[in-house]
């Protein structure tokens, strides 16, 4: 099994679940609440914080709070490269799909650990753990290394099975960066199409098989045919007027 189906297993099985479920830091406020500097922000953005919701979409506090965070910055430039990198390292491109970058996932981090800030410690701290071990190794930072310098880096804090003692902080870090990516990407178009998702959508249906109606003596009349077996049209209401039986 290779690295991008090993991910696959781990994002349709329960990984997926428990990691994604997490989305909102149980450490936040009240259901519902809204802080001072969300009230503060939405009066700037001209959004009502008291006004209910509208159909399944963002509630207005939820708006505020996410124009918040879309207007801050956590990671500086050289940490987002370094990231992109190992994000790429995770998800790289293949003859399916797009790579991690592709699907936006250094940018997915970026909003998650503004959006739940207990992963920052954690993230910054990895980071500089990786810069350090980069430059003991081969005097350059990490994302400066080649690509054979940077999986050997990579395959002693990916297996945590494997890990030596004085992997194990770079290990945790990888682990929490791993389920970040796999969660960024698999959330997205690409990452879904990627996974052949498709989900509940009506079947194209191209008519009864030809056989099947020779069998029993029946068959589409050719004016009708190329009419109404059009799978590409089935959302559209057909004109009924002139049809004969």
């Amino acid at each position: 099994m290779d690295r991008r189906e090993t991910l696959k297993t781990l994002v349709v099985g329960s990984f997926a679940s428990s990691f994604v479920l997490t989305g909102c830091n149980p450490d936040h406020m009240e259901p519902g609440a809204v802080s001072e500097e969300e009230v503060n922000l939405g009066k700037d953005l001209g959004v009502d914080l008291d006004a209910p919701g509208h159909g399944y979409g963002r509630t207005p506090a939820e708006q505020a709070r996410d124009e918040m965070l879309f207007s801050q910055t956590f990671f500086n430039d050289h940490e987002m490269a370094t990231i992109a990198v190992l994000a790429d390292i995770i998800i790289p491109a293949d003859e399916v799909s797009g790579s991690a970058t592709d699907a936006k996932v250094p940018e997915f981090i970026e909003f998650i650990v503004k959006d739940m800030p207990y992963h920052q410690i954690p993230m910054r701290g990895g980071l500089m753990w990786l810069d350090h071990e980069s430059n003991r190794r081969f005097d350059k930072v990490f994302k400066d290394l080649n690509e054979e310098q940077q999986i050997e880096i990579v395959d002693d804090i990916a297996y945590p099975d494997d890990v030596a003692p004085e992997y194990q902080a770079g290990a945790r870090f990888f682990s929490n960066i791993r389920n970040l990516v796999t969660t960024g990407f698999y959330t997205t178009r690409i990452g879904i199409d990627d996974l052949g998702y498709v989900g509940n959508q009506p079947n194209a249906w191209d008519g009864i098989p030809e056989e099947v109606q020779k069998k029993h003596n029946k068959f589409y009349r050719d004016e009708y045919k190329d009419r109404f077996l059009k799978p590409e049209e089935r959302e559209e209401i057909e004109d009924w007027s002139g049809y004969e039986l």
